[in-house]
């Protein structure tokens, strides 16, 4: 009997699970991306060339790692706009390895980019820690700061991929089965990261940060140390991105990276992990990043010029910024509803 009536019952529930995918932030923003991808495509055929493709991947990779990074920053309820800066050290930091040494092992450039973004981040964390300082302002300082650095190290110097060795440069290009090796890269940093918050307490714990610090202290948490080890773990993968994108672009310099926190802020935003932290996918914070770079081409290769591409993305943060609202004032209403129904 039992085996007759299991898949009854498993059915309903797999149904609901369905559902919930359906409905969630992350399926919204794919919805929009494919959405977006075939208009441009009947419009522009030649948007989904095989280079094209290939072009878009790649466009995107960095910003998805740099999403992922800050994605576990923001469910914290912490920010860190000083990503940009961070990727520009690292990514200047690389073309100048090379410089002083040739002939250094590559895979001994990404650690030092990786540790070098760590360390920045643990500056971070550790400051709006310590000091109990907003991370917006904590972090809009040291955004300067690491830019000030940047900008006293490069001066004018500027490093191409000639001055590198040519396998680092290729490492942009390789393909896996057709797909760009840097692709792969960050598909794996989001499924370990994806891993880490869902299959682990530390991933768990930051949620709870986000949603109540106080009760997340009281609860026995060690709230320093997970929104330290946040800040060092977005650090990591700027860094990390730092170097992809001394590979991916032709020249390194001051500038590097410039602006790229405020993109990046809105990537995670429009994949639907709340500003105010305890909510959110690093999965749809790496949608986000792909649906904006693909905006960015699609806007291009429709022809629509560069002030109405800001505008459009401009409008589409608001809008993300809005719909998390009112969905939170939905959810609460329905909570203060159930526990009325329970009273």
């Amino acid at each position: 009997m039992s085996q007759i009536l299991s898949p009854a019952i498993e059915r309903p529930a797999a149904g609901r699970a369905l559902g919930r995918i359906f409905v969630s932030r992350e399926f919204s923003v794919f919805a929009a991306l494919a959405v977006l991808i075939i208009v441009t495509a009947v419009v522009n055929p030649r948007f989904l060339a095989a280079q094209g493709v290939k072009d878009l991947l790649l466009n995107s990779t960095i910003f998805v790692i740099m999403a992922v990074g800050l994605a576990v920053v923001v469910i914290t309820n912490n920010v860190d706009l000083s990503i940009g800066s961070i990727l520009g050290l690292s990514a200047f930091g690389t073309g100048s390895l090379f410089h002083a040494f040739p002939s250094i092992p590559i895979p001994l450039v990404f650690v030092i980019g990786i540790v070098l973004g760590a360390l920045l981040g643990a500056i971070n964390g550790l400051v709006v820690t310590i000091a109990g300082v907003p991370s917006l302002v904590i972090t809009l300082g040291t955004l300067y700061i690491f830019r000030g650095i940047n900008n006293a190290w490069a001066g004018s110097t500027q490093y191409f991929i000639g001055n590198e060795p040519k396998a680092f440069g290729n490492l942009s290009v390789q393909t896996l089965w057709g797909i760009p090796l840097f692709a792969i890269a960050a598909l794996i940093v989001v499924i370990l990261a994806a891993i880490f918050m869902f299959g682990t307490r530390a991933g768990r714990d930051l949620y709870a940060i986000g949603s109540d610090t106080e009760a997340a202290r009281l609860f026995g948490i060690n709230v320093t140390g997970r929104v330290v080890g946040a800040f060092v773990a977005s650090g990591a993968l700027t860094g990390l991105a730092g170097v992809l994108y001394a590979s991916r672009f032709n020249s390194v310099g001051a500038d590097t990276g410039t602006g790229f926190e405020l993109q990046i802020v809105a990537a995670v935003v429009v994949g639907g992990v709340a500003i105010f932290g305890g909510s959110g996918t690093v999965t749809g914070a790496a949608i986000g990043a792909v649906l904006l770079t693909t905006m960015t081409g699609a806007l291009a290769a429709l022809n629509v010029s560069k002030f109405w591409q800001q505008a459009i993305v401009g409008v589409l943060i608001i809008a993300a910024i809005l719909l998390d609202r009112i969905l939170s004032v939905r959810t609460a209403r329905k909570l203060r509803v159930s526990e009325a129904r329970n009273v």
